[in-house]
């Protein structure tokens, strides 16, 4: 599994209490499988996360996570567990500031 991270460096490190948003984008089998919908159920499960889940052109989905980087990173960790409906072959995320506004955790 890959598990490069791609880190732009614009909040790269701080504190794990920092609010922060979290791309992730996931390779594999993750389309037609529900994988939307658990990486939904799982950022509820994690609360305090806002973002969303969309399947890609591609056959990624792309998963956009906005809250503490703690919980964010207890997100990304999830994608990466392979406990994860379908077959995660990679997942390469980007981190940056929030620009809120999503109003809860989504599937797109």
């Amino acid at each position: 599994m890959d598990t490069s991270t791609g880190d732009t460096g614009e909040t790269g490190g701080g504190a794990a209490g920092e609010t922060v948003r979290m791309t992730a984008w996931v390779r594999g089998r993750v389309q037609g499988v529900g994988f939307r919908w658990y990486t939904r159920a799982n950022a509820l499960r994690i609360g305090g996360l806002e973002g969303f889940a969309l399947n890609l052109d591609d056959g990624r989905v792309q998963v956009v996570a906005e809250g503490t980087r703690e919980r964010c990173e207890r997100l990304l960790e999830w994608l990466r567990t392979g406990d994860t409906p379908g077959r995660v072959d990679g997942v390469t995320e980007m981190w940056g500031t929030p620009r809120g506004g999503y109003g809860g955790f989504a599937v797109r």
